[in-house]
């Protein structure tokens, strides 16, 4: 068996094992799904006549997949470098590439039924979003979305100690990303300055991307933007990654 195929399953054991974890991972984001769906049932925002689901439900399912990127993969290395599980792993033939490829085939597993779950929610009438024509270009746009993610994930894995800094910085990082990026409330509705600001945030691209090819609101040409731009971060947060990742706490 490959170092590679030893650590995707043993994280594949450790994380559904993990009831938990596996609980809020999948919960959390419908649980905004769900408040926001109450709120703004049966509304249209003014700015574009559009139905709030079709905002709601694209933005905070982009979230909550970035989210879980961040989350899961920085506790983990935290904890495993905590407990000198990365040094073990170190002086074995495993490379770093097998370490963060396990780490990624999971993050996209969790991200692709996070996707579907949510969205068979959100096609139920109550909430009512309606599927466009170009929603298999959506996964395109996961798979970079998730990628980009989870190295912002492991940027913070690598830095924090503990698990209350694991929490703190990710929070940090993602809260306020997801009001600036439109994923809670449209980004028509709120002021010039905020829209101009959440075009260099990742997770703007993240939702536009899975806006466009959900619910239609932007072309073919719309998504392969969005789609580079992704990718364009995932390469900036990965070269990123790769200089600040640290074996142990020691080095």
């Amino acid at each position: 068996m490959s170092a590679y195929t030893a650590l995707s399953r043993a994280g594949y054991y450790a994380y559904v094992r993990d009831k938990t974890t596996l609980f809020f991972t999948f919960a959390f984001p419908l649980l905004f799904l769900v408040v926001f769906g109450l709120i703004f049932s049966g509304k249209s925002v003014q700015q574009s006549g559009k139905p709030y689901i079709d905002y709601i439900a694209p933005g905070v399912l982009s979230w909550g997949v970035a989210n879980a990127a961040v989350f899961g993969v920085g506790f983990v290395l935290m904890q495993w470098r905590r407990d000198d599980l990365l040094r073990l792993i170190r002086m074995t033939p495993a490379p770093l590439t097998s370490v963060l490829g396990s780490r990624y085939v999971l993050a996209l597993a969790i991200g692709v039924v996070q996707s579907a779950l949510f969205v068979g929610i959100a096609l139920l009438p109550f909430f009512g979003l309606t599927l466009a024509s170009t929603w298999p270009l959506a996964l395109a746009v996961l798979v970079l979305g998730v990628t980009a993610f989870l190295m912002v994930g492991v940027i913070v894995g690598s830095f924090a100690r503990t698990p209350e800094a694991v929490a703190a910085i990710a929070n940090c990082l993602m809260i306020p990303m997801a009001f600036l990026s439109g994923s809670f409330f449209p980004l028509d509705a709120m002021p010039a300055w905020m829209q101009s600001l959440a075009h260099a945030l990742p997770l703007y691209y993240f939702n536009d991307g899975v806006s466009a090819a959900l619910t239609g609101s932007g072309s073919g040409a719309d998504i392969l933007v969005d789609c580079g731009v992704l990718a364009a971060f995932a390469v900036v947060f990965g070269a990123i990654a790769l200089k600040t990742f640290r074996w142990s706490d020691k080095s």
